[in-house]
């Protein structure tokens, strides 16, 4: 089997960011507030760094189309556009939680944190559930990038 390096190693940061979260629980459960806050701010890096690779190659490479049968393609779009749907949430939840806490605005933060977790692992999970489909389970369709779109489209 030959995995793409790219959409590996960007879900590899997706599965890292969501256990470092889970981390950063059980420091809190611990009452090691330090702790708590270095493993945040990693999962938080390690978020980020799985937009910009994502980012970048949406950009410069492309997204890869679903490869498999025709009769999945429904159910994979759906589940794909819920994946869309929580990352987005999840990720402005994960930043706007980071502030707070780096704020020390606790009452918030405290409200905020278990939400944009749960939503985080959900989305690591769902993340981790569309690379399976679209690079092992089935062969990944096409993929155009953005420039090529734009260009492709402008002459």
């Amino acid at each position: 089997m030959n995995l793409p390096i790219l959409p590996t190693i960007s879900t590899t940061f997706i599965v890292i960011s969501a256990i470092l979260v889970a981390i950063g629980w059980f420091k809190i459960a611990k009452r090691d507030i330090e702790g708590h806050k270095k493993v945040m701010l990693l999962a938080g890096a390690a978020a980020l760094t799985f937009f910009i690779i994502y980012a970048t190659r949406t950009v410069f490479i492309g997204n890869t189309a679903f490869g498999g049968p025709d009769n999945i393609k429904p159910y994979y779009t759906i589940f794909l556009i819920f994946h869309i749907c929580l990352a987005t949430l999840g990720g402005g939840l994960g930043l706007f939680n980071i502030i707070t806490g780096l704020k020390n605005n606790l009452k918030v933060h405290r409200r905020v944190g278990p939400i944009a977790s749960v939503i985080w692992f959900f989305t690591a999970i769902t993340g981790v559930a569309v690379y399976m489909l679209l690079y092992v389970f089935y062969k990944g369709g096409e993929t155009t990038s953005v420039i090529k779109a734009i260009i492709g489209s402008s002459l």
